[in-house]
């Protein structure tokens, strides 16, 4: 059974794409069959996994042109595929306002694949609009970056209040995946500080792994490479993997080719 995560976040800068290409990567490396799916105008995650300018995008599914099997494209991995973005999906959510079932889109169009992957990994935009609102509907459950920061829990009710809406009017078997910390710098009090205040509003919810700042995560992009193809002994890669363990050992999966 494929397991839908959206990571979300409608704050920018915590590392929601970071997570969306690391993760996704590292869960194919364990050999699980992995889709990632861009729905961000500004296809961070496309480029971020070594895309450039693909022909089809999400954006053609949303929009009924293309089913999604003609618009997936393999990876430089041999577990990870993409369903890219391009910036056509600017005007999507403009589009999309009219459609009958709008929240549904997206649902609707991956229904054929569902079956094809162990886990499908959702990258949003920092908005809670409907590209964000049909990735919520078609999930099963929702991973949220939050940056070891000040005001770090800041805007986080209103994502909360989002969900919320979503368990009521399209999706009521959403859950929270979990909360992650990011750009954790193990110099600064601070950092330490936004962990026991985000664990002292989450709780359980918390992952254990936490993500340091590590200049090897923010060099892989620029490579078109998740961090563990680009670097694998780094700090950012081994936080990763150990993020993916996590993952797979809370969703109840045996483990296959993960390395830690």
């Amino acid at each position: 059974m494929t397991k839908k995560i959206v990571i979300a976040n409608q704050k920018g800068g915590v590392g929601k794409t970071t997570t969306a290409i690391n993760l996704s990567a590292s869960i194919a490396a364990a050999e699980f069959k992995t889709l990632l799916i861009d729905i961000d105008p500004q296809s961070n995650s496309t480029s971020g996994i070594g895309l450039e300018r693909p022909e089809k995008s999400i954006y053609e599914v949303l929009v009924g042109l293309e089913n999604a099997d003609n618009c997936i494209i393999k990876s430089h991995m041999p577990f990870l595929d993409i369903l890219p973005a391009t910036i056509n999906l600017v005007g999507a959510e403009v589009e999309m306002v009219n459609m009958e079932g709008r929240e549904y889109l997206l649902k609707n169009a991956l229904g054929s694949i569902n079956d094809e992957y162990d886990f499908v990994f959702i990258d949003c935009p920092p908005s809670l609009g409907l590209l964000t609102l049909n990735a919520l509907t078609y999930a099963d459950s929702v991973l949220i970056p939050v940056q070891c920061e000040y005001f770090a829990l800041e805007g986080l009710g209103q994502l909360l209040n989002t969900i919320n809406i979503v368990k009521r009017n399209s999706n009521p078997d959403l859950t929270i995946e979990g909360v992650l910390l990011t750009m954790f710098d193990v110099r600064l009090r601070l950092s330490h500080q936004v962990v026991s205040e985000v664990k002292k509003y989450f709780g359980q919810k918390v992952f254990d792994t936490v993500i340091h700042r590590n200049i090897r995560i923010t060099e892989a992009p620029s490579y078109g490479k998740p961090v563990i193809l680009y670097d694998a002994s780094s700090i950012g890669a081994q936080n990763y993997i150990s993020l993916a363990s996590e993952l797979i050992q809370k969703n109840n999966l045996e483990p296959k080719g993960i390395q830690s």
